[in-house]
């Protein structure tokens, strides 16, 4: 998945609640009038016994919604509430208080005497900075190697309950290599409670934090091949962040976000041990949307190994004549006419089996072929070595037009009566040609079974190859035409 959708369901669910609420609807109510900032009033009690642990009420003598600024990076919902300072300083606080005529806002500056370093001994401290006495801080990134570690699900309003998960759309592993995601490292230091946030210049968001973003004045911004937006942003040289240990709630300073922009500094520690941490961004860009990071530690962020495939000599061995074969050759632009168990057009000179391949050369591809794997070993070739088979080509086929080639390297323009065998390396994937090994028989006679065998004991050393490709016709032009092979064996 290159662009991350949100469902149509979810996106008519906002519109609902956006229609329900239109403005001329309010006109047949008595909202009652706004309130003011001198109506507003909270209490501040300290802690008895940890002064830096301090409690806000709304005190206001009238109803309403409480949200509230700490003045400490964190904040909070709720007529009672709760906010730690372990560093002495002063504080602005401010509590916002919604009615049904409006809201208004008030503050108060708190002092905090003296440090309370206790407060950061909390063990949630401990797995996000590696520790007070670790002064270089931790540095976490996206664990790209395993899926799951980028998703979204249904915000907190769209939720079908209070668990939220992503379960709208998963990363699989490294799927957005080809973007500025998994360039970001953040380094978390106890000591000072700074954050530093490295990138190569750009954030990684989708077409609605691209658009807010550019509200901001980031308008640099460029379709990266995974998809969605890479924008050019440049963090600040250190951040501060807090930790709301009550909720698991962490806040990063002055907007700073975790790579992916969705318009929030405030996440949600879903988990956090000394290898892995999971957070929660609820979207304010998209408030239909939940993001999901996984991070590890950078030093734990290791390309896994590919098992080392073992050596196996085992006889392939497939005659056609069911319509389930047990050696399977996968089609890369492949004709239609193409099959596996096709009716012998030629029931005699040798081959009386009823049933053979029929290969068809696309017209208009320039590199038709068939292929087999073996997903789990590599080709012994010491004792398995050639492979055989039958074949037929067909008299009625175009030899003789000259076709568009795939390049200026293609020497051969015309279809021939021909079949390359190739062993190959599966595992890597479109580079595989480079390293193979080709037999190429060529001028083969039209119009009869013609039994060949491909001897591959010169590279009998090579322990790398795992794949078979067979090839009519020559590659390289986009001529069609018609082949048929039977008696398919790789033998020793």
């Amino acid at each position: 998945m290159k662009n991350i959708l949100k469902t149509g369901i979810m996106m008519a669910m906002a519109s609902l609640l956006f229609v329900a609420c239109e403005p001329q609807e309010f006109d047949d109510y008595d909202l009652g009038a706004a309130p003011q900032a001198e109506q507003l009033s909270f209490s501040v009690s300290p802690k008895s016994d940890q002064p830096n642990v301090i409690a806000f009420s709304n005190t206001t003598d009238r109803p309403g919604i409480a949200s509230w600024d700490f003045g400490n990076g964190a904040g909070s919902k709720g007529q009672s509430v709760t906010s730690e300072y372990p560093f002495a300083g002063s504080y602005d606080v401010t509590m916002t208080l919604v009615t049904d005529g409006g809201a208004a806002t008030v503050t108060k500056t708190i002092e905090v005497a003296e440090d309370d370093l206790s407060l950061l001994e909390n063990p949630l401290y401990t797995a996000l900075t590696g520790g007070a006495d670790n002064a270089e801080g931790k540095t976490w990134v996206f664990d790209q190697y395993n899926g799951g570690h980028f998703g979204v699900g249904p915000g907190e309003a769209f939720a079908d309950g209070p668990t939220m998960t992503a379960d709208w759309w998963n990363a699989g592993a490294n799927e957005k290599l080809e973007s500025s995601l998994y360039t970001n490292k953040f380094t978390f230091k106890q000591v000072g409670v700074e954050l530093i946030w490295e990138n190569n210049g750009f954030v990684y968001t989708n077409g609605a934090g691209a658009d807010a973003l550019a509200d901001m004045g980031y308008t640099n911004a460029v379709v990266p091949p995974a998809g969605d937006f890479d924008v050019e942003y440049a963090p600040n040289a250190s951040y501060n962040f807090s930790l709301v240990t009550s909720d698991s709630t962490l806040i990063l300073s002055d907007g700073a976000f975790m790579g992916h922009y969705a318009g929030t500094s405030t996440f949600k520690i879903l988990s956090i041990s000394e290898n892995e941490m999971y957070l929660r961004a609820q979207s304010t860009v998209e408030p239909v949307n939940a993001w999901y990071y996984r991070l590890i530690p950078e030093e734990l962020n290791v390309e896994p190994e590919e098992p080392e495939l073992p050596l196996e000599a085992n006889l392939l061995s497939e005659d056609f004549e069911s319509e389930t074969p047990s050696v399977v050759f996968a089609t890369e632009a492949m004709g239609d006419r193409t099959n596996a168990h096709y009716q012998n057009p030629a029931p005699f000179n040798g081959n009386t089996s009823d049933y053979v391949y029929l290969y068809e050369k696309k017209a208009g591809e320039f590199y038709s072929n068939i292929s087999y794997v073996a997903e789990d070993y590599k080709f012994d070739l010491t004792t398995q070595n050639k492979i055989s088979l039958q074949v037929f080509i067909p008299s009625y086929n175009d030899y003789t037009t000259e076709n568009n080639v795939a390049g200026s390297w293609i020497a051969n323009n015309q279809l021939q009566a021909s079949i390359a065998v190739k062993l190959q390396n599966n595992d890597l994937g479109g580079s595989a040609w480079e390293t193979q090994t080709e037999i190429l028989e060529t001028g083969i006679e039209t119009g009869k079974w013609i039994e060949l065998t491909f001897d591959f004991s010169n590279v009998a050393d090579r322990e790398d190859y795992n794949k078979i490709v067979i090839q009519f016709g020559t590659e390289g032009h986009d001529g069609g035409g018609i082949f048929f092979f039977d008696d398919f064996e790789f033998h020793e």
